[in-house]
């Protein structure tokens, strides 16, 4: 850290942490319960386990334990925490893990967890933890950000007895700042095919024309566009930009069945245009139900994702 903020920070988690350390270990409060069977049951069903030693009393009494005993694994379980309030004194490491988080450190990830087994755990002991701080490092620079490696010891007792060891390891990191990305459209699922008989009519929609095709030689329009000229067979082509304005000629109401992008009910409608040709379209802003025959409409031009704009119809005053 270069920041004399920062340089307190650490020097403020270094002293912190060797006091902590030197606490040696803090026993916390006895597990709410002893060990029982329901809860061996409940475990070793969520784990897949089906050893009879942990569950089959009659089983355990044949086995070299003469009775049923606990999976080692479970040593944490007796006596995690639950959704509450935090219970007795705390532990050495929370207030190190609180100053962390004040200082921006807020990310966390486990990065190492060892446990070891000492005996197993009978049926009726009631476990107490005792958790000892062994060291904090850093700051280091990792793939996830800055931060500091946290590592902490508990011991399981059986009255005076230890059972079960867990060495934790934890990184306590500030999460990288991140420039949003812009965001994006998802692509509208319906794209028209565009070719050469059709990319004129394509751009125009980008521009805010309807463009319509035109006989370069007899003047004739027509749409759909096509490669010749159904009335002079010229192949010759340009277009004419419509006024923009129609009537609804014919129309239906789209019910089912669904149309990927496209709620239904919508319309779909011929628009006679002034310009003598017709074109197809949704009309829009509209309630289905007030479609009618001859109504006036007008082009509007609705963006579907970043790369499509479609021309739709939507009611003009007559």
């Amino acid at each position: 850290m270069t920041t004399t903020a920062g340089q307190d920070l650490h020097e403020r988690l270094v002293a912190l942490a060797e006091a902590r350390i030197a606490v040696g270990e803090v026993r916390g409060a006895p597990a709410a319960d002893p060990v029982n069977l329901p809860m061996i049951r409940h475990w070793t069903t969520a784990m897949g386990d089906a050893n009879p030693v942990y569950t089959d009393e009659a089983f355990a009494a044949a086995s070299v334990h003469g009775e049923i005993v606990a999976p080692p694994a479970m040593a944490q379980v007796w006596t995690m925490a639950g959704l509450g309030p935090p219970g007795g004194a705390g532990t050495p490491v929370d207030d190190v893990l609180r100053t962390l988080d004040e200082g921006g450190f807020t990310g966390v990830v486990a990065t190492n967890c060892e446990q070891t087994y000492h005996r197993y755990v009978r049926l009726g002991e009631r476990l107490v933890p005792a958790t000892r701080l062994t060291g904090l490092s850093g700051p280091k620079t990792t793939a996830l950000g800055t931060g500091y490696f946290v590592t902490w010891l508990v011991t399981w007792y059986s009255d005076h007895e230890p059972v079960a060891e867990m060495m934790f390891r934890v990184l306590k990191f500030r999460p990288r700042e991140e420039k949003a990305a812009p965001e994006k459209r998802v692509a509208y699922p319906l794209t028209p095919a565009v070719n050469r008989d059709t990319a004129f009519f394509w751009e125009g929609v980008r521009e805010g024309e309807l463009r319509i095709q035109k006989c370069g030689d007899c003047g004739e329009l027509r749409h759909p566009p096509g490669p010749i000229c159904p009335s002079c067979r010229s192949a010759n082509r340009v277009y004419a930009v419509a006024s923009g304005v129609g009537e609804v000629y014919s129309f239906v109401v789209h019910h089912a069945p669904p149309m990927p992008g496209l709620d239904p009910p919508f319309v779909v409608a011929v628009i006679a245009l002034p310009e003598g040709i017709r074109i197809v379209g949704n009309v829009v802003e509209c309630p289905p139900e007030s479609v009618s025959i001859g109504m006036p409409v007008r082009v509007a031009y609705r963006e579907m994702d970043d790369k499509l704009t479609l021309p739709m119809w939507v009611p003009r005053e007559s």
